[in-house]
């Protein structure tokens, strides 16, 4: 019976032995896997498994560096979202800066300094063109009263050279009548001298 329950020992051992073998070639080293593993290998009484010591401490030992793994992790990754938060701000502030000089720019492309005023682009134009227009038309009622007085003057000129004309031929008249007058004034003096 010894010798039965010493093959027994002997077969459990070889069969462990190269279950623990084929299961280093296919060995999952997750934390999932070493329960499972530890699972496998512990040994079973009644209805408790039973796991040694030295897996329990490198169950326990793999978890802990796992756990410190993690946290590792976990602050290097809180690290990079609060650098990425902190860049993500920096950017904001940026894209606002950018935008209030971006609508500073437009404001500054869109109006025009008139007299030290700014002024929009539009209301620029419709004063720029309601000054031409106004020089124009005071332009044009210039000429057009330049050129009615033009026309006033040269009737005025050409008048005054008629009644020049008319004056000098009654004045010419007048000489003569006169002349006449005292021709005859003079036969009637002569005359009465004579006489």
């Amino acid at each position: 019976m010894r010798l039965h329950i010493l093959t027994f020992a002997a077969i459990l051992f070889v069969s462990i032995s190269f279950a623990q073998e084929t299961e280093t070639v296919n060995e999952d080293t997750s934390l999932s896997g070493q329960f499972d593993k530890i699972y496998r290998t512990s040994t079973s009484y009644q209805s408790y498994k039973v796991i040694g010591k030295e897996k329990f401490l490198q169950l326990k030992q793999n978890v802990l560096d796992s756990l410190k793994t993690s946290q590792k992790l976990v602050i290097e990754k809180e690290n990079l979202l609060k650098i990425e938060r902190q860049n993500i701000a920096k950017t904001q502030e940026t894209l606002n800066k950018t935008k209030l000089d971006l609508e500073a720019a437009v404001q500054k492309e869109d109006s025009i300094s008139l007299f030290g005023l700014q002024l929009n682009k539009t209301t620029y134009n419709l004063i720029l063109w309601a000054l031409i227009l106004g020089l124009l038309l005071a332009l044009l009622y210039f000429i057009f009263k330049f050129s009615k007085n033009n026309i006033l003057t040269k009737e005025a000129k050409s008048n005054l050279l008629d009644v020049e004309y008319e004056y000098e031929q009654h004045r010419k008249k007048t000489i003569e009548k006169e002349q006449k007058l005292r021709r005859e004034l003079q036969d009637e003096i002569n005359k009465q001298r004579n006489s």
